[in-house]
């Protein structure tokens, strides 16, 4: 799905709850990966491998001017003859740590899968679910978003809009007079001038 078809999906569901939820979402991913620096770890399930959101997040990533949204896929079923982005195995998961982020996308929660979600969660890693939104991922989860089966959108398109968000510039926020040693340089000039003429 490229922007402008996302750009028509997003005014078909103005109104509805999907647009903030996706947003709020994508909102927590960027935040997450750019206060650490990077570090996404991008995992499915043995059935179901995001490797279309990981190519979106990629392309999102290079617009946006945000490397850090560029995510590793790890693979279920990655061989070390893979190309070197399709094979990273589920021994990464393991591996990571305080500072990563760990996204998972699953439409079920295989028990392999949840015991090393929970492993890199006890290391230090945040982690975001796009499921189903019961079960065990949620509660591990430190943000989730919800797509329950039989909802309006599909786990994929909601994939779209949240790559999309997250891709997204934030707006600026309102000026507030600068940085502190900005503010004390102006306050030091104004207090080392020499006072106006006619004093």
């Amino acid at each position: 799905m490229d922007a402008v078809r996302v750009a028509l999906l997003r005014e078909v569901l103005a109104g509805t709850e999907w647009l903030d939820a996706t947003r709020r979402f994508a909102g927590a991913l960027r935040g997450s990966v750019v206060s650490h620096g990077g570090g996404l770890l991008l995992v499915g399930t043995p059935e179901y491998e995001p490797w279309h959101l990981a190519a979106h997040l990629v392309d999102e990533a290079a617009w946006s001017g945000t490397p850090e949204l560029a995510p590793t896929l790890v693979r279920h079923g990655a061989r070390p003859s893979d190309p070197a982005h399709l094979a990273v195995g589920l021994g990464r998961l393991e591996a990571a740590r305080r500072g990563e982020t760990l996204l998972v996308v699953a439409p079920g929660e295989p028990a392999p899968l949840l015991e090393r979600v929970c492993g890199a969660r006890r290391a230090g890693a945040t982690v975001l679910a796009l499921g189903t939104g019961t079960g065990e991922l949620a509660a591990l989860a430190h943000e989730s978003l919800a797509v329950p089966k039989g909802a309006e959108l599909d786990l994929d398109t909601v994939q779209h809009l949240v790559s999309a968000a997250a891709g997204e510039n934030p707006l600026p926020g309102p000026r507030r007079g600068g940085r502190l040693r900005d503010r004390l340089a102006r306050l030091a000039e104004s207090l080392t001038a020499p006072p106006p003429s006619g004093w």
